[in-house]
């Protein structure tokens, strides 16, 4: 949260998605130069998806845009390839060029739904990393002691417990406070993860006889499981590609503890209309909050759509309106491979441990209304050739699988 009041009048727009600005009096009295400020993020494109917890940092940074600052957007195609120690209890693996271009190449257009691309100063921090001779590395190195990386909370815990830090990992930090030396920043923003590293730019700023940056640091939003933050890797993740209707279900997991959260960090809902929500059914509020997310990059319409379908679908057991299609060979298949070729699972034994959970559900064309499917079950549509056999299904066109209350796919046959 942000104390000087002045400065919080001055951030109104994205004063809710602070934690912590550093030093308050120094950015306070920037702004109030009139001059636009050089405010950068760096994004290390990791995986090949933007989430809503990224989205946080990238909405402060649209904001700061409509304000009149510059954005300066440093992509980490030098630092990917060290990966950020933030969080984490053991060396991240290195990725590899061809990864990082491919990732890149999906996130600068998810990036686009937030941030305003034609103003915003792009620089990939390869500009100068790729140029550095192995003595202006050592150089770098010298700038901080391994007594100050101990500071650091997750290090600190790592050399307590002997779990081994790889010297690049230390590299790490260095390299995005160097990044800030190079674009000249007056802000960087980053998560509370980040704050570690968002000082050591400051450090090494003032080493070079530059104003040192301000930074200005956002909470983080745990994932839909309520436990770790937000994260691709760990499957909790909400991603800014997904389809409304996935993104809007995924939002419906949400804990109703951790709902008034998504609700200030990763929606456009007042505060007053929060507060209103809050006060009232904690379902009526987890809607709200799924339709304004689903909004947010969507649009209203969009949002308010997917709430009539997910009514629809969930609270009244009916279909989707739109249901995604797969191309199955005629005849009699294993229902758990036939789950497989649908997408419903990655593996035959992930498929088998869905089916003794009793998850799936056929809905033949033009038979009953529905078939509730599990191992061992003998099922009306069975194989001719195979009499009394269980676990298997001969599918027809237009049958529907269903996977518990939200995966629907309708199958169509292959010509034989």
């Amino acid at each position: 949260m942000l104390h000087d009041p002045a400065l919080a009048h001055a951030l109104a727009p994205l004063a809710r998605t602070i934690d912590t600005v550093f030093p308050e009096k120094e950015l306070l009295a920037r702004l109030r130069t009139g001059k636009p400020l050089r405010c950068k993020l760096g994004i290390d494109p990791t995986s090949t998806s933007v989430h809503i917890g990224n989205g946080i940092v990238l909405w402060n940074l649209r904001k700061l845009q409509d304000l009149g600052h510059q954005a300066v957007l440093i992509v980490g195609d030098y630092t990917a390839t060290v990966g950020d120690p933030s969080g984490k209890d053991k060396t991240r693996p290195m990725l590899t060029t061809t990864e990082i271009e491919h990732n890149l190449g999906t996130w600068m257009e998810q990036l686009g739904r937030i941030l305003d691309m034609r103003k915003v100063e792009i620089r990939r921090n390869s500009e100068w990393f790729s140029k550095m001779t192995f003595l202006e590395v050592l150089a770098l190195t010298d700038r901080m002691t391994v007594h100050q990386m101990l500071e650091r909370e997750n290090f600190a815990k790592r050399w307590k417990d002997q779990t081994p830090i790889s010297v690049r990992e230390f590299l790490y930090c260095l390299m995005q406070g160097w990044d800030s030396v190079m674009v000249d920043a007056d802000v960087e923003l980053g998560g509370t993860d980040q704050t570690f590293n968002l000082t050591v730019g400051r450090r090494l700023m003032e080493q070079m006889h530059k104003p040192p940056q301000a930074t200005l640091i956002s909470p983080l939003l745990e994932g839909t499981d309520g436990n770790e933050k937000m994260s691709k890797s760990l499957g909790n993740a909400i991603g800014l590609d997904e389809a409304p209707r996935d993104m809007f279900g995924k939002a419906m997991r949400v804990s109703d503890v951790l709902c008034p959260k998504y609700m200030r960090l990763a929606t456009e809902l007042s505060e007053e209309r929060i507060a209103t929500l809050l006060a009232g059914h904690p379902m009526e509020a987890k809607l709200a909050m799924a339709e304004a997310l689903v909004a947010r990059y969507h649009g209203a319409a969009v949002g308010q759509a997917a709430r009539d379908e997910f009514k629809r679908v969930i609270s009244q057991g009916e279909m989707p309106s739109t249901i995604q299609e797969a191309v199955v060979a005629p005849g009699s298949h294993l229902i758990y491979d036939l789950m497989v070729a649908v997408g419903f699972a990655a593996t035959k034994s992930r498929a088998r441990d869905l089916l003794k959970q009793g998850g799936l559900t056929i809905h033949p064309c033009g038979g009953p209304r529905e078939i509730d499917v599990g191992l061992g079950k003998t099922l009306q549509r069975n194989d001719p050739h195979r009499p009394g056999e269980t676990d298997r299904w001969v599918p027809g066109t237009d049958d529907v699988l269903q996977l518990g209350s939200r995966r629907f796919v309708r199958l169509r046959l292959s010509p034989p």
